[in-house]
């Protein structure tokens, strides 16, 4: 589920643009999985086009122009927030990703930036729901009744909670496994997601 919500950001003025001639590298990071995304230089002007528009924006060194990514092949970042570092000259961009960052159609641009496991699964079961592919068995959840899908939620806890006690160390990894990822579908067969479930545990924890 995309977030809504405004983008937060600090105020302009609470960054220091006097080091690198006005320019501040910008981390960006997948807002669902975390994976570092790409790096990019903003000025005042990008950070204030960010805000604007919402798609995250960049001051290209080599076009001498503000350029906002996606603008000629479609693949922008959407933003979710931005944070400074410690010493406000570094960003820290959070944002949902449309389609691939790198130019040479990878997620990121650095090849092993890692990610979420379960933060990726659940955004590829969001695809099969919207998706719907055929032959596949995310899809066969989907078209069925939701009644089915937490059945199945319910027979994965039931034999995950028999193989923590009477099996195996694998056995019980590759029961968890399937529970994980039936809960999941059961959430966005609700219209929810891992997210949403974050958010109630970051709540409980403080």
């Amino acid at each position: 589920m995309t977030s809504t919500a405004t983008p937060t950001a600090p105020d302009a003025d609470a960054l220091d643009w006097s080091k690198g001639d006005g320019l501040l590298p910008a981390v960006v990071q997948d807002a669902a999985t975390l994976r570092v995304l790409m790096l990019g230089y903003m000025d005042r002007a990008a950070y204030a086009e960010t805000l604007r528009c919402g798609h995250v924006t960049f001051f290209s060194r080599s076009k001498h122009r503000l350029w906002t990514k996606g603008e000629q092949s479609g693949h922008t970042l959407q933003l979710v927030s931005m944070e400074a570092d410690c010493d406000a000259d570094t960003i820290l961009v959070l944002a949902h990703p449309r389609g691939p960052t790198c130019h040479l159609q990878r997620p990121s641009c650095f090849p092993t930036a890692p990610a979420g496991v379960l933060a990726e699964l659940d955004a590829l079961i969001a695809s099969r729901e919207r998706e719907r592919p055929e032959g596949s068995y995310t899809t066969r959840l989907f078209d069925g009744e939701i009644r089915r899908i937490a059945q199945k939620v319910g027979e994965e806890g039931v034999e995950t909670a028999l193989a923590g006690v009477v099996q195996g160390d694998a056995e019980l990894l590759g029961e968890s496994a399937d529970l994980l990822y039936h809960l999941i579908v059961l959430l966005r067969a609700r219209g929810l997601s891992l997210a949403d479930v974050e958010r109630v545990l970051t709540a409980r924890g403080g």
